[in-house]
């Protein structure tokens, strides 16, 4: 990077301190809980209930600053019969509330062959009943968005309608639409495959558009930086979904092939900078910020879990400061006049700034520990719930 005047580098230090001011992200209550591949589970000190969950997450929360909320899983976190006034104590407790709240229509046995989408109306029936459950623990929580993924899909030509399947889907989305609250919104994932791998039935970005439109206006569009084929153009999608005023949220994660939950930002942070630098740019021509909801999403099978989640947030914060710094007076007129190389060295300058100094002094000015990462690791706590979480042959060290 080249070296920065005073004046360079104080404007360096306002715009990314403006910009991580308007930062939160959500985390994934089931990204401390064990998980694995089809092959099997490598295991960890990870978390086993909710109270657990909200444990690691407020860690989090404590070293960041910037991670407020968990998202939680009806089934996984939240079954039914559990009294939300259970979960508020917890939130309460450790310092971070109920965020986004995902309905879980995938698991069980009745969904094999689909859920809001299944040929069968009983089933249908049953899926939505569960969706709307999980609309009203929202409510009593005070969660404002509701994320629900499908499964729905085939694997063989033929066997499915698929015409009728999105029918169903719509009526069911439409449904769940109007028993939403004033403030809630019904965020609407895609994903191209997997575990139907002929036919999905919410396989891109297109199509969840089309849906969310047909369910109403507090429907969004849900983009996962992890759902999308190799070479595919995620920016340009998020630039779309912006034109169209119903870009909803984000899973964070990254991909080396398609449809991966690998960190963010450890194959490609290139892209994930020109998705951010897509966001600022169209704030900056509309004068106002988006209400984006970013969220974590990430399989943690061999990292630390609670580690890889600070790195995470660490490293999307780098990112977005780098996007804040895009020149878009000067990158707008470099486009007008068609000069190619100036416009795209206004992206490629503003990735190169280190901009970890300016996010330091940003934490320090918060409070923070200038490395949360570090400053995590001296704090004690992997001891003492690897000591605590019985049952587990291993020691702290193991999973540095």
């Amino acid at each position: 990077m080249a070296l920065h005047s005073s004046k360079s580098s104080t404007r360096i230090d306002e715009t990314v301190a403006a910009a991580l001011d308007g930062l939160q992200i959500e985390l994934p209550s089931w990204g401390f809980a064990d998980t694995g591949t089809r092959f099997g589970k490598f295991y960890q000190p990870a978390a086993r209930t909710i109270e657990e969950k909200f444990s690691d997450a407020g860690q989090v929360h404590k070293f960041t600053g910037v991670c407020p909320t968990i998202a939680l899983h009806i089934l996984w976190d939240v079954p039914e019969g559990t009294e939300p006034s259970e979960v508020k104590k917890l939130a309460k407790r450790y310092g971070v509330q109920p965020g986004s709240i995902s309905p879980n229509v995938f698991q069980d046995q009745i969904y094999k062959h689909g859920s809001l989408c299944n040929e069968q109306e009983s089933v249908r029936q049953h899926a939505l009943q569960h969706i709307l459950y999980s609309v009203r623990i929202a409510r009593e929580l005070g969660s404002r968005d509701i994320t629900p993924w499908f499964a729905d899909g085939s694997n063989f030509p033929g066997t499915a309608n698929i015409r009728a399947r999105k029918q169903w889907l719509a009526e069911g989305l439409k449904r769940t639409h109007d028993a939403l609250g004033p403030d809630q919104r019904l965020l609407l994932e895609y994903k191209p495959f997997e575990p139907a791998f002929y036919h999905t039935d919410i396989a891109d970005w297109g199509m969840a558009l089309v849906l969310a439109r047909a369910a109403g206006p507090k429907a969004r569009v849900l983009v996962d930086t992890g759902h999308h084929y190799q070479t595919q153009n995620i920016e340009q999608i998020v630039a779309w979904l912006l034109d169209e005023d119903i870009l909803g949220g984000f899973h964070f994660n990254d991909r080396r092939y398609a449809d991966d939950d690998l960190t963010l930002g450890s194959i490609d942070p290139y892209q994930v900078f020109r998705i951010f630098a897509e966001i600022r740019f169209y704030e900056w021509e509309a004068g106002r910020r988006t209400d984006i909801a970013y969220m974590v999403d990430q399989s943690h099978n061999l990292k630390n879990k609670i580690e890889e989640m600070i790195q995470t947030v660490m490293t999307a914060q780098e990112l977005y400061a780098k996007a804040a710094l895009v020149d878009f007076p000067t990158l707008v007129v470099a486009q007008q006049e068609q000069r190619l190389i100036d416009a795209e060295d206004i992206y490629k300058d503003a990735f190169s700034t280190d901009v970890r100094p300016a996010v330091r002094e940003w934490r320090t000015a918060k409070g923070l520990a200038q490395d949360p990462l570090a400053a995590f690791r001296e704090s004690g706590y992997m001891e003492r719930i690897v000591r605590e979480r019985t049952g587990r042959a291993a020691t702290a060290s193991s999973y540095a």
